[in-house]
């Protein structure tokens, strides 16, 4: 196939929760603009993701625009929460983010509050006030002085439609037909490529939506995060079950692929996006 486009644009203001489509978004060296600087942790600063908690997918945060963002979720009112300030002798919080040790922002009590009260256990809402030095990305993927926010491990995650609808096929096939097909929200993408050949995006390495241009790094290994139906908070076998079947990369479940910018800029919807390696 030919003239493949961006599709859609997704970014996740706090992770693990339900993200927001905008027509277009900033790209910034760290992610998306607006993406994934919230997080939960524990008390202990084990971080909370739908992996233990899944009906995070039910509840969404809405940017401000003064950069704060509103909590909403089933069963308790809304919440505003500002940008914490960062000045010496806020209470800070160390949490542990897969092999990283991340220094964060709290939130607030108000904020902890109503996280714990919906969750059902003791939770803190935390920012990241400088994606900028907070938390490089693994160095066998980035230069030198390149960044993350909070999420899992790259900037950016890039899935293709054609890849769902070849996934779903192979779901229809299998021994639970009856969970699919899967809508791309349960991938949680920051950017969706539409007319590709399936699993095309596998051997990627370069590549330029709009004006920004991006190194493709590391296929996307996936978690029991994409069983979890973002809708109603059900977990299920798929589509784990079909991508150990049908698309290994080494010992990875793997659908998409992570990306990290070389510059700056924006991407829109309806974007050209081309592939230069």
């Amino acid at each position: 196939m030919s003239n493949p486009v961006l599709n859609a644009v997704h970014f996740y203001p706090v992770k693990s929760m339900a993200g927001c489509a905008p027509g277009e978004a900033a790209v910034e060296p760290w992610g998306l603009a607006g993406d994934r600087r919230w997080m939960l942790a524990a008390p202990d600063g084990r971080f909370i993701t739908q992996r233990q908690q899944p009906t995070l997918a039910l509840a969404s945060a809405e940017p401000l625009p003064d950069g704060g963002i509103r909590l909403t979720a089933p069963g308790v009112a809304p919440l505003d929460v500002a940008v914490p300030a960062s000045a010496a002798g806020e209470p800070t919080t160390t949490v542990e983010l897969f092999h990283d040790k991340v220094e964060t922002i709290r939130a607030g009590a108000a904020a902890d509050a109503w996280l714990s009260a919906y969750l059902g256990t003791e939770a803190q809402l935390l920012y990241m006030d400088d994606p900028e030095r907070r938390r490089p990305i693994d160095p066998d993927y980035a230069d030198p002085g390149e960044t993350v926010s909070f999420a899992d491990g790259f900037p950016l995650l890039l899935t293709t439609t054609a890849s769902l609808r070849a996934l779903n096929s192979l779901i229809a096939e299998g021994d639970h037909p009856g969970e699919g097909p899967l809508p791309m929200d349960r991938f949680r993408p920051n950017v969706v490529v539409d007319g590709t050949e399936p699993w095309a995006e596998d051997h990627w390495r370069r590549v330029r939506i709009g004006e920004v241009t991006f190194r493709v790094v590391k296929p996307c290994g996936r978690c029991v995060i994409t069983t979890t139906d973002q809708h109603t908070a059900e977990r299920g076998k798929e589509p784990l079950r079909t991508l150990a079947r049908h698309h290994r990369i080494g010992k990875s479940l793997v659908f998409g692929q992570n990306l990290i910018p070389e510059h700056t800029g924006v991407v829109r919807v309806g974007d050209p996006v081309e592939i230069l390696d």
